[in-house]
């Protein structure tokens, strides 16, 4: 598939085909895909965690224990999707790579930082995923678990003090479902957001 239609292809799917798992070897290629995302410094500050089977539904425990009723609709067909992907930032990898002898920084303030990188690179690993589930013909969504089952599930799952939990990729073959009702906003333009050599200039 061509990039410029993986572009466009690309929208969160929130339903999915219980019965058709996600291949292995789709699987490796959507991870091993993420990890060619940039990094500050070449920390590759991430980390993930698959979840099938069993484990998918260990996780379905905790996040979807009281759903808000407006969400039970969409968590249910989240449900459906045979891989969950837990995306991980690392903070102390970035704070402890810049005081490295290359970098030359003396101290790990974070005030150095014009952004926190940990959660933008993570994101953009995030994205490269996402863009390779629909080359390779799936569907997928990028979401959030409830802030107050964190928590639970990082305990759950073992995961090692200073990893942040950023966000879920649910994967799978999609089956048909609703689109957002955010999309009535519709699609802002370059000429609404792109400004040209000063703030407020548009024009091309």
């Amino acid at each position: 598939m061509e990039f410029s239609e993986v572009v466009r292809r690309r929208r969160m799917v929130r339903n999915y085909d219980p019965d058709r798992p996600v291949p292995a070897e789709i699987r490796e290629r959507i991870l091993e895909n993420g990890l060619r995302a940039p990094s500050g410094g070449f920390t590759q500050g991430w980390a993930f965690l698959t979840l099938e089977g069993a484990d998918r539904e260990r996780y379905w425990e905790i996040a979807a224990a009281d759903p808000d009723p407006k969400y039970v609709e969409w968590v249910t067909g989240l449900r459906r999707a045979p891989l969950l992907i837990l995306a991980f930032a690392h903070k102390d990898a970035y704070l402890d790579r810049y005081t490295a002898p290359d970098k030359g920084w003396t101290d790990r303030d974070e005030s150095r930082w014009t952004a926190p990188y940990w959660y933008v690179d993570t994101g953009m690993a995030s994205l490269l995923m996402l863009q390779t589930v629909v080359d390779e013909g799936l569907g997928a969504c990028f979401f959030g678990p409830p802030a107050d089952q964190v928590g639970a599930l990082l305990t759950e799952f073992g995961v090692p003090a200073g990893f942040d939990l950023i966000g879920v990729l649910s994967i799978g073959y999609r089956a048909p479902d609703k689109r957002s009702p955010s999309l009535k906003r519709g699609r802002r333009t370059t000429a609404e957001v792109v400004h040209r050599g000063q703030w407020g200039n548009h024009s091309a």
